[in-house]
């Protein structure tokens, strides 16, 4: 075998290693357990008793919380939980905590987020959801996650994993 089929060679399971570690890389940041998901149009605020708010705000426990992302800083979501109220005129709408209540978490969202919309990644308004759940279906760029829930709140279930965001998929509300 001469020197340049070696090289060429050499190259190729070079790049073949380079390409299984980034996905084997890849398949470790995404991967967690699957969380049990709460009710979605649940009309209570999700318990989380091992949370102590005294503490400042800091990030929510392993799970999946129905809520809302209220405000982002850089890659720094803070967010809130959320319960349906049944509503006398429409079917209802989702509000959180009390005025001057202090549940809120704050998160980094990962950089590998799976984020899914309920009305697509642009700034077309047509709905991208599934019609057995209500829930978005849509995969759209952490940079649409960041820009579109730092101006409205828009109700999500917000999956944390080891202290990050790594998945947010938006509830569909008419």
């Amino acid at each position: 075998m001469n020197t340049s089929m070696r090289s060429l060679l050499a190259g190729g399971v070079a790049a073949a290693v380079m390409l299984t570690s980034g996905v084997a890389a890849q398949a470790a940041t995404t991967a967690y357990p699957k969380y049990k998901a709460p009710k979605i149009f649940g009309t209570t605020f999700q318990a989380d008793p091992e949370h102590d708010f005294t503490k400042g705000i800091h990030s929510r426990r392993n799970g999946i919380l129905r809520g809302r992302i209220t405000g982002v800083r850089g890659t720094v979501a803070e967010y809130e939980p959320i319960k349906w109220k049944k509503g006398t005129e429409t079917e209802g709408y989702f509000v959180g905590p009390p005025e001057g209540d202090v549940m809120a978490y704050a998160s980094p969202i990962a950089k590998d987020v799976v984020f899914l919309s309920a009305d697509g990644c642009g700034a077309a308004t047509s709905a991208t959801i599934d019609r057995k759940t209500g829930l978005g279906n849509k995969r759209c760029s952490k940079a649409v996650l960041i820009k579109r829930h730092d101006r409205r709140q828009q109700p999500s279930l917000i999956t944390v994993h080891k202290g990050k965001i790594v998945k947010v998929q938006e509830i569909y509300v008419p």
